[in-house]
């Protein structure tokens, strides 16, 4: 049988909406929680490494498990609403579930972890007001040493270290109860609290412990908007007399003490506020020490800390070297567009990159620049926050567009650099399109720069790309402008988009002089600033700076939009609304030169799931909610398309018993495929064309396949564009769990024995999306390098990614 390998390319995902989600390893790789599955990225090269699918809810907290000698790490904790921590290890390059942390009763918000010998002690806390301390050995399950409650409240994160001198590790968590509780587990028995820290007047958000020359600092951030540096250190001899008892000349910080018995000899420990740190102007998220680093075989820990808070900046804190007065030394943050700040923050291994993850999901990198020593804005991977509903190709291969629940449209591109002379190609959104209010649920591409978008609202909307956005795209590209656009086009176009204060529509903006201003510009306040891109854009430009102007609303639909097609030369445009009644079940075209609207297409009793025009736009193909496919024939000689039904399934004769979701049609336009939630994936045919125009008789467009049982509900289906080497065809079917699965079907094979189906490979664990595939689609030939035996896959998932993979069909 003929190899088929399925290799992943890109996934354009982002981080969860919860504060300990991010976690940036010794090693320089993130670790970061996406739907229900941990991304390891690679900031370096730009490229998702691997996705760890284990858990089956939303992951909301990740911490990869440091080593003292601070190499790369070969531990990573993770926990989610699913109630269940996961620990992975590293094996053969990869990593894989080495145990499983059961107990907890609610969602885990927060997990650390430090290695205790050959185990790894973690610490975990949850929606269920407990505190777990677990000891994850070689066992595939964990053992839970201890469960602390704290009846009503929650604890909000949890910092694990080990008390200077000893082996004794020593717990800090920080709760909705303003206060930092520190903990100390002694062997065999049970987790002792030993202090509570006051001082904070609401809820604390973030603890954070470092170790410097012999002594402990904690870092604690608050809803209050301050930050407390609190210092712990080992206290000579066992009395437990603060230090300002002996020298009232010094004026010193009030110190309490606490006293641990190791080994039959007890030592006491004194904590002492060190600063409060006082910047912020909103609630503060998360802080980060500097990770410390081996120079000439010494441990050093810089003394440097990393805030995060809801005023969208991140201030790095240091004390100054004459005064030891801890002084903000640099601010970043975002300014503009409709976002909430920051959540969490994390610094690289050697302090020249620092990242905040936003509300949105989005990554925030900044860079140190060596000459200059300035922070810059950085290229870092982003992705839809919501269910990726649908996605389309540009028709020359070259860019992707999706659309989410998360309301906007994005555009992803590949980026040519090369780094060190050799030349590398990376996927990147350099545009976002339309930033809606409604949630996005279809789109459709005329041509290479214009796309109609459906969303939750009974108006169709038209786009079409600004100059900015051409000219922006040939840099990154690396094609000619003159190529892109006839100069004609572009005079015409304006330069960019804005949406005023109140509005849903995007806006033109056109140069008048050295002003932007817009048609309807009131009050002339233009949010966009022409940027003129060598690299993808960060996330506030894309919000700003790279809408595109809307250009047409279409008005006809009853009720919320639920899917688009548009034919191959972009003349004429297909939509179909949510259904009940089949009144509403109608599917309108429109003309896409003069947005008049054509036609009217009564069949269905439900919804419309999915719409495809043949290839050569000669046969419009229809599926529905209510079990049954149409068949609608294009008119000859008429000045506008007008389509006659042409066949049709109904209750009886058609063989799908469920909803048939998805559709498509074969290169050749002879066959279509439908897949449906019973399981069932049938090619049917054949459709060919007859001499004499509008046959009146009905043709027989019957199974010509024999019934595909692919073991799951088949949510998305696609034909590959390229016929096998045999004259077979090659079809990529999406499933409801998430995993995708090429077939070869073969016309000539028998359909009697089930012999015409040919299974080639599938996704693996790691590739699969964890949630329903909502759409699958091919690149288009040109827009591949010309690579024999290499065709590209994109796939819309319900998990919030957007993954491209490459097929390699050697052999086929």
């Amino acid at each position: 049988m003929a190899a088929l390998r399925i290799e992943t390319c890109h996934v354009a995902c982002s981080a969860n909406r919860t504060p300990n989600v991010v976690s940036w390893g010794r090693g320089g790789t993130l670790a970061f929680g996406t739907c229900h599955s941990v991304a390891i990225y690679d900031p370096q090269e730009r490229v998702v490494l691997s996705m760890l699918n284990g858990h089956t809810g939303r992951v909301n907290a990740v911490q990869w498990v440091h080593k003292e000698d601070c190499a790369p790490e070969t531990h990573l904790v993770s926990g989610g609403s699913d109630s269940s921590l996961l620990v992975w290890a590293a094996q053969n390059g990869k990593f894989v579930q080495s145990a499983e942390c059961k107990g907890h009763t609610g969602a885990v918000c927060a997990v650390d972890a430090i290695y205790a010998g050959q185990s790894i002690l973690v610490a975990s806390a949850a929606a269920d007001s407990s505190v777990r301390l677990w000891l994850c050995g070689d066992a595939k399950e964990a053992e839970c040493l201890h469960t602390q409650t704290f009846g009503t409240g929650f604890m909000m994160d949890v910092s694990l270290a080990l008390l200077p001198g000893t082996k004794v590790p020593i717990l800090a968590c920080g709760g909705d109860d303003s206060r930092v509780h520190l903990f100390v587990w002694l062997r065999e028995k049970e987790l002792r609290r030993v202090m509570t820290l006051q001082g904070h007047e609401d809820w604390v958000r973030g603890v954070a412990w470092t170790s410097i020359g012999g002594e402990l600092l904690l870092a604690s951030c608050s809803q209050d908007c301050l930050i407390r540096v609190w210092r712990l250190r080992a206290k000579s001899g066992s009395g437990a007399r603060s230090e300002g008892d002996r020298d009232d000349a010094v004026i010193k910080m009030k110190e309490d003490v606490f006293r641990v018995e190791e080994q039959e000899e007890g030592r006491v420990f004194a904590v002492a506020l060190e600063t409060v740190l006082a910047g912020h102007e909103n609630w503060v998220y998360g802080v980060h020490w500097q990770p410390p680093s081996y120079t000439g075989g010494e441990l050093k820990q810089p003394l440097s800390l990393l805030s995060a808070s809801m005023d969208k900046t991140m201030i790095l804190w240091m004390p100054d070297q004459a005064s030891g007065v801890w002084m903000e030394q640099v601010r970043v943050g975002e300014v503009g567009g409709n976002t909430l700040g920051f959540y969490g923050c994390q610094m690289s291994p050697d302090a020249s990159g620092i990242l905040a993850h936003a509300f949105h999901g989005a990554l925030h990198l900044w860079s140190k620049d060596d000459s200059s020593g300035e922070w810059k804005p950085d290229v870092v991977l982003s992705g839809h926050f919501n269910s990726v509903q649908d996605l389309s190709w540009d028709p020359e291969g070259e860019f992707i567009l999706s659309v989410s629940s998360d309301q906007t449209a994005r555009l992803f591109t590949p980026w040519r650099t090369k780094p060190g002379g050799t030349s590398r190609t990376t996927w990147h959104e350099i545009s976002r399109p339309q930033i809606h209010g409604y949630d996005m649920q279809c789109l459709a591409t005329l041509g290479r720069f214009r796309f109609v978008s459906g969303a939750d609202e009974k108006v169709l909307r038209v786009f079409q790309a600004p100059r900015n956005f051409v000219d922006n795209f040939a840099n990154i590209s690396g094609t000619s402008k003159e190529k892109l656009l006839a100069s004609g086009d572009r005079t015409t176009l304006p330069e960019g988009a804005s949406t005023p204060a109140l509005g849903l529509s995007n806006k033109a903006v056109f140069q008048d002089g050295e002003k932007f201003s817009s048609i309807s510009d009131q009050y002339q306040e233009s949010y966009f600033h022409p940027i003129n891109m060598t690299e993808p854009p960060p996330e506030d430009h894309l919000l700003q700076n790279t809408l595109w102007p809307e250009v047409q609303k279409l008005y006809g639909h009853g009720f919320e939009m639920f899917c688009l097609a548009s034919d191959c030369g972009g003349t004429v445009v297909a939509s179909a609304c949510k259904a009940s009644k089949a009144e509403h079940a109608s599917v309108l075209l429109w003309s896409a030169s003069t947005w008049r609207q054509l036609q009217v297409l009564p069949c269905h009793a439900l919804t419309v799931t999915q719409m495809a025009f043949s290839p050569d736009a000669d046969m419009l193909l229809l599926v529905s909610r209510d079990r049954t496919w149409s068949l609608w024939r294009r008119r000859q000689h008429d000045p506008e398309p007008q389509y006659v039904l042409y066949a049709r399934t109904t209750k009886e004769t058609s063989v799908h018993s469920r909803i048939i979701w998805s559709c498509d049609w074969s290169p050749d336009g002879k066959f279509f495929v439908t897949s449906s939630r019973d399981k069932k994936v049938i090619v049917w045919g054949p459709c060919t064309k007859d001499s004499c125009e509008d046959t009146i008789t009905s043709p027989e467009v019957t199974p010509c396949s024999s019934i595909l049982d692919v073991g799951d509900s088949a949510t998305a289906v696609a034909f590959c564009p390229q016929l096998c080497s045999d004259n077979s065809y090659l079809l990529a079917v999406g499933l409801e769990c998430g995993r995708i699965v090429v077939f070869g079907w073969k016309p000539a094979g028998d359909p009697a024995g089930g012999q015409d189906w040919i299974r080639y490979g599938e996704t693996d664990t790691s590739q699969s999306h964890t949630l329903a595939i909502k759409r699958l689609r091919w690149r288009p030939r040109v827009g591949l390098a010309e690579e024999s035996g290499l065709l590209q896959l994109a796939s819309a998932g319900a998990d919030h990614a957007l993954k491209i993979f490459n097929v390699h069909i050697e052999g086929l």
